[in-house]
């Protein structure tokens, strides 16, 4: 599969986790970065299918990096898949108002996150 992922994930063990899940699927094009700003960088340079977001990143956070994507002509139709440590409702509406698809926290016991990668990616 040849499908472009972008991972902007701060914490790399959280990062090389999601990668080797994404491998084990069959997704090898991944992109990864630790910060925000090089997150939003890559995501217009590159146009992945998906992206990947964690929301408490350095130099911009997930929420601006979604609301620029999401409100772009260009770049609205990709996929943003919010992931976060931040469990509050509040949040996820935080999450949902910046135009993510999807919402997931990082305590994701019910596999959420791989079901959201295949939807997405199955859709393009």
């Amino acid at each position: 599969m040849n499908k472009k992922i972008l991972l902007v994930e701060d914490d790399i063990s959280v990062a090389n986790l999601i990668i080797l899940r994404l491998k084990k699927m069959g997704y090898t094009n991944i992109i990864h970065t630790k910060n925000g700003y090089e997150g939003l960088k890559l995501a217009k340079e590159m146009n992945p299918d998906l992206i990947i977001l964690d929301v408490l990143l350095p130099r911009m956070n997930g929420y601006t990096v979604c609301r620029l994507l999401k409100f772009d002509e260009k770049y609205k139709r990709i996929p943003i898949i919010m992931l976060t440590s931040r469990e509050a409702k509040s949040h996820e509406q935080l999450g949902r108002k910046a135009g993510a698809d999807e919402y997931v926290f990082k305590s994701d016991r019910k596999g959420i996150l791989l079901k959201s990668i295949r939807k997405y990616l199955e859709l393009n």
